[in-house]
């Protein structure tokens, strides 16, 4: 039997579409690709911004900023050394962007200008951290991205 070009297009259609679907109908089914949104509740975060951006320009204000540090006990998070840590208020916030039942926030207790986030609690992969913090009435915020 002899295939001409009209059939043979066709059955390449056919064949592409196929191939297309079975994509489409893996990955919408597949639990391994299943990610959440950033934050739940999207919109109320965005109208919250530009309130996040002013925290951050206070935080680029000062003469040094929060230092992050991988140890082997955790990340330390290093407060600057010209600040009274008896006025610092907040809490830290470590977001996993490929499982949210791995979130989690601590408050900031510090000793010594360290914040110790400790290691039982950090698995490996990668985190956004995030310090909401007030100093003399003053907010800041520190973000960062790190690899654990």
């Amino acid at each position: 039997m002899k295939v001409n070009w009209g059939t043979a297009i066709v059955i390449a259609f056919i064949g592409f579409i196929g191939f297309i679907m079975y994509f489409v109908i893996s990955m919408s089914t597949d639990k391994k690709y299943d990610h959440d949104l950033v934050t739940e509740n999207y919109y109320q975060e965005e109208l919250k911004y530009q309130s996040d951006i002013d925290k951050e320009e206070n935080s680029k204000s000062l003469t040094k900023n929060i230092t992050h540090k991988k140890t082997e006990e955790g990340i330390v998070l290093t407060f600057p050394q010209n600040i009274n840590t008896n006025n610092i208020d907040g809490k830290v916030f470590l977001y996993r962007p490929s499982n949210k039942q791995l979130d989690f926030e601590i408050p900031i207790s510090l000793s010594d200008h360290n914040l110790l986030i400790p290691d039982k609690r950090l698995l490996d992969g990668r985190w956004n951290i995030k310090v909401y913090w007030t100093y003399n009435k003053e907010d800041y915020l520190y973000k960062a991205d790190i690899s654990y």
